[in-house]
């Protein structure tokens, strides 16, 4: 068997294409946590690197066959850059079939014909991104999300919203408003490492037998699926609200 100059040279290639993916990921999202770039820039960042992982698996596993042949004088860099192209490319294909799970919206509430309507915040002008329209987002929301609805409390509206701002604050939400008086509280939370941020509102007001009826809706700023987190975030919130 031959050392040959190109084995090492491929492999070296491989490898050096590899870190050069990870740390453009790395300095992406990161970049976009802490608002240096925009969210949706970092996140593409992130998934770049993943569709250049799949190539440098490819490179990588031409890069093994040679040191193969070649007595295996580069094999510790062909593999680490197999092993981290076929992690990215199969991030990405998880994210792909985990979107492909929930319904294609970003906008979540507990009450469909009455959305809780935000005061403080702003919803994007182009809310409805991704959807044929308002029709469409209820029909995809009720096929995607039945379990999703209101609650009722042994608490006055007043009430709720203080144990609101409380579960908030314990969650690291930044609170935009509360109005007691109103029943309304409204706050935005974070989603992933790059601090997705999602505007939530929740609406407190009295029902029969001392109770109060609790809506509450989240929405995504950015991006058209939500890959569920806003479902996720109403349940558990609420969840938390009752059991009080």
């Amino acid at each position: 068997m031959t050392d040959s100059p190109w084995t090492r040279r491929i492999s070296g290639l491989a490898f050096w294409l590899a870190i050069a993916a990870v740390a453009v990921a790395l300095i992406g999202t990161t970049l976009a946590r802490y608002d240096v770039i925009g969210k949706l820039p970092g996140f593409m960042s992130f998934v770049y690197m993943a569709m250049a992982g799949g190539g440098i698996a490819v490179l990588a596993l031409i890069a093994l066959v040679m040191n193969w042949r070649a007595g295996w004088p580069a094999a510790g860099k062909a593999v680490t850059a197999l092993v981290i192209g076929v992690a990215a490319f199969g991030a990405l294909s998880l994210l792909r079939s985990t979107a492909a799970d929930y319904p294609f919206i970003h906008d979540v509430t507990t009450d469909l014909d009455n959305p809780p309507e935000f005061a403080e915040l702003i919803v994007p002008e182009d809310n409805l991104r991704g959807t044929e329209g308002v029709e469409d987002w209820k029909a995809q929301h009720r096929e995607g999300y039945p379990d999703i609805d209101g609650i009722l409390v042994a608490m006055s509206p007043a009430e709720v919203v203080a144990k609101a701002a409380e579960l908030a604050e314990e969650r690291g939400w930044t609170i935009a408003a509360t109005a007691p008086e109103k029943g309304r509280f409204e706050a935005v939370a974070y989603a992933s490492w790059i601090k997705f941020e999602d505007i939530v509102v929740l609406r407190a007001v009295p029902a029969d037998g001392g109770r109060t009826r609790v809506d509450m809706r989240s929405v995504s700023r950015v991006g058209q699926s939500d890959l569920g987190e806003n479902a996720k975030r109403i349940r558990e919130f609420l969840a938390a609200l009752q059991t009080g």
